[in-house]
């Protein structure tokens, strides 16, 4: 017994002193970065709204930021790779038994997303991203292969299934994220079939038809006086010019945060829009808050630390010596960059609004554990990488 206890703290210490040090502490420092925006913007509406104290939401966020930095290390340096795949099988299973028994759950928010536990709430689909990932990484690593149909087109329908029962809560956003997330994987992937090019063409022309019905259909959807809380987010242009209507207040009060801040911003704390102007700031709203507290050239920090943290991510990947490990890597990568693109031009009226959170900075606990759980495998990677380069040169 103390054989084992003596050689799993080597193990676990030889893994901290090999893991990639900057993109830690790159996320250690977005973490608490992002709680102070949490803080920031959700104090007004917890008092003034919900009634609570100013740092509900915070001390809510920071619970699960530790448990989440605490389940990265642990994906980090203790649990073994060779469970992903097995695990992600049990997760999928797990995840459909959820969303079937959600139908008889109330809704929140007009959509049935959401678990109650205490006075918090969970959110299955947040979990199929890091279950799906893993599950195409250990499915495309033993399967290196592919010159059968189901060895290609099985994982297709899997993601498939679980996107129709996401879709079906209604949570389009977080459907759509897993599909680009699935997309940008197949692209990547190194053998070349003619199930492969097939499944690339199909979804390269699926991407473009979706894009243009987007655009040709979006009219329609301004001018319906009576549209649903999904079909109203398809009007996503001038928003401002249906400042009074739900298709426009929210990213109208959005454009109004973003020119209160100008170039150095109100200073933290400070933001106006913040006094239920925005409705729930803190969510997939709290860039423009940004915006407004740290000014154009603070928020330009923000998108540059977010691109180089992308870039490290990416260089992981790209150094993975499996195809398991590069799938994960590059489906990370894939995970914080449609977040970060989807939420961001959302804001912008450039696409509708999914309610899509930004990494980091928007209140969720479900959305940033599931985060710190993919940043934890992807620094397993890391470990990986150097312990290769070692025994190469060996």
């Amino acid at each position: 017994m103390k054989r084992i206890m003596k050689d799993t703290i080597k193990n676990l210490r030889f893994n901290i002193r090999n893991m990639d040090m900057i993109l830690f502490l790159a996320v250690l420092i977005f973490a608490a970065f992002g709680l102070v925006v949490v803080f920031s913007s959700s104090n007004i509406t917890a008092v003034s709204f919900y009634h609570v104290e100013p740092t509900f939401f915070f001390k809510k966020q920071l619970m699960f930021t530790i448990g989440g930095i605490i389940a990265m290390l642990a994906l980090t340096t203790i649990i073994p790779e060779r469970w992903y795949f097995p695990t992600s099988v049990l997760g999928i299973g797990v995840l459909i038994l959820m969303f079937i028994a959600m139908k008889a759950m109330g809704a929140i928010n007009d959509s049935q997303s959401w678990y109650s536990i205490g006075s918090s709430a969970i959110q299955p689909s947040e979990f199929a991203k890091p279950v799906i990932i893993m599950f195409l990484a250990g499915w495309y690593h033993y399967f290196k292969k592919y010159d059968k149909f189901w060895k290609t087109f099985i994982p297709v329908g899997v993601v498939a299934i679980l996107c129709i029962f996401i879709a079906k809560e209604p949570d389009l956003g977080t459907a759509g994220v897993i599909a680009i997330i699935t997309m940008l994987i197949y692209f990547t992937l190194p053998a070349k079939s003619v199930y492969l090019s097939t499944l690339r063409y199909l979804a390269i022309l699926g991407a473009i038809i979706g894009i243009i019905v987007l655009y040709v259909m979006q009219p329609y959807f301004i001018n319906r006086e009576n549209t649903s809380r999904q079909e109203s987010r398809l009007a996503f242009t001038q928003p401002c010019s249906r400042s009074l209507a739900k298709t426009g207040y929210q990213v109208c009060n959005a454009y109004i945060a973003i020119n209160n801040g100008g170039l150095f911003g109100r200073g933290f704390g400070q933001s106006t829009q913040k006094f239920l102007y925005l409705p729930e700031a803190y969510t997939d709203f709290v860039f423009p808050i940004v915006v407004e507290e740290i000014g154009v050239i603070g928020a330009s920090a923000v998108l540059v630390a977010y691109l180089l943290l992308l870039f490290r991510i990416l260089m992981i990947a790209r150094h993975a010596t499996c195809l398991q490990d590069s799938i994960i890597a590059f489906g990370t990568f894939a995970y914080l960059l449609t977040h970060i693109i989807i939420n961001l031009m959302g804001v912008l009226a450039i696409t509708p609004m999914t309610g899509i959170p930004l990494p980091f900075l928007s209140y969720g606990g479900s959305f940033l554990l599931n985060m710190f759980i993919l940043l934890g495998m992807t620094l397993r990677v890391s470990i990986n990488n150097k312990k290769n380069r070692k025994k190469e040169v060996l």
